[in-house]
C-alpha cells in the first residue's frame, strides 16, 4: 500500500448542494489540502460536472455513493465512475462478495481499457452515525465493532483495497488485517467540535495513531469562519500523530 503524504491523508468533505459552494471552500483552504469528498447530496445536486470541476482545481477527488445494489448494477456503476477520473470511491459491504468483487473486477478492467490508474475502491462498513442500539434495531445483534471487522475482512477477501469505517475499529482492522489495507475514517473531531450525528468519533491524532489511512472532516472544516485555518489544526494533528509513531 502507498502511505499518501501527510497533507494528502486528510479528505475535507464538501458536504454542500452546489458546485459554486464546494469551490468557494476549495478556494478558501487553498493549497493547504489536496484531497476532497463528494458525497451523494452534491452530487445530485450537480452530477458528474462537479467532479470535472473539482479535477480542474488540481485536488484530488473521492467520490462516495455507497453503491449498494445487484452485482451487474453496481459493476455497471463502477465503469461510469472510472470514467469520471475519481481518485477513490465507495460500495457498500453489506451488499455482500459478489457484490464487491464484481465492482472490483469492473474496476480494473475499466482501468486497463482507458490506460488510467483505478481510483481506489472501499467498502463502507457500519455508518459511524449508528450506535449499539440502533445498530440492533436494524438486526446487528453482535458488538458493532465485530462486524466492521468481519465485513473489513470480507471486503478484502472480494478484490476492495480498503474500508470505510469508524476510527473506533481502525486498530482492530489494521491488527487483523496487516498494513497492505486502506482504512479511512470518518467521525474525525478535534477535542472541541461537537460530535453532531456522528456517534463513535475521534480525535485526528488519536485516529491516525489506531491505524487510519485517511480522515475525513466535513463540518468542523466547512463550517469554520476560516476554513483554512480548520484545515491546518487538522494537519498539524496528523503530523503529530505520524512523528509519534516513527
Amino acid at each position: 500500500m502507498r502511505v499518501p503524504d501527510p497533507k494528502e491523508r486528510l479528505i475535507v468533505a464538501l458536504d454542500v448542494d452546489s458546485k459554486e459552494a464546494a469551490l468557494s471552500i476549495c478556494q478558501k483552504i487553498g493549497n493547504q489540502a489536496a484531497f476532497y469528498k463528494v458525497g451523494l447530496q452534491l452530487f445530485l445536486a450537480e452530477g458528474p460536472e462537479v467532479v470535472q470541476a473539482l479535477k480542474n482545481q488540481g485536488v484530488k477527488v473521492f467520490l462516495d455513493l455507497k453503491l449498494h445494489d445487484i452485482p451487474n448494477q453496481v459493476a455497471g456503476a463502477c465503469r461510469k465512475i472510472v470514467k469520471m477520473g475519481v481518485d477513490m470511491t465507495t460500495v457498500h459491504t453489506m451488499g455482500g462478495f459478489d457484490m464487491m468483487q464484481a465492482a472490483a473486477e469492473a474496476i480494473k478492467q475499466s482501468s486497463q481499457e482507458l490506460g488510467v490508474l483505478p481510483p481506489i475502491l472501499l467498502g463502507v462498513t457500519i455508518l459511524t452515525s449508528l450506535n449499539q442500539k440502533r445498530a440492533g434495531e436494524i438486526g446487528i445483534t453482535g458488538l458493532i465493532s465485530e462486524q466492521v471487522v468481519n465485513l473489513a475482512a470480507l471486503a478484502k477477501e472480494s478484490g476492495l483495497d480498503g474500508v470505510v469505517a469508524s476510527p473506533h475499529e481502525a486498530g482492530s482492522i489494521r491488527q487483523k488485517i496487516g498494513d497492505d489495507f486502506i482504512i479511512v475514517t470518518p467521525g474525525i473531531r478535534s477535542s472541541d467540535d461537537a460530535t453532531q450525528d456522528q456517534k463513535r468519533v475521534m480525535s485526528a491524532c488519536d485516529a491516525i495513531k489506531e491505524g487510519a489511512s485517511y480522515l475525513v472532516v466535513g463540518r468542523p472544516i466547512i463550517g469554520a469562519d476560516n476554513p483554512a485555518n480548520a484545515v491546518a489544526k487538522i494537519t498539524s494533528e496528523i503530523s503529530r500523530a505520524l512523528q509519534s509513531t516513527r
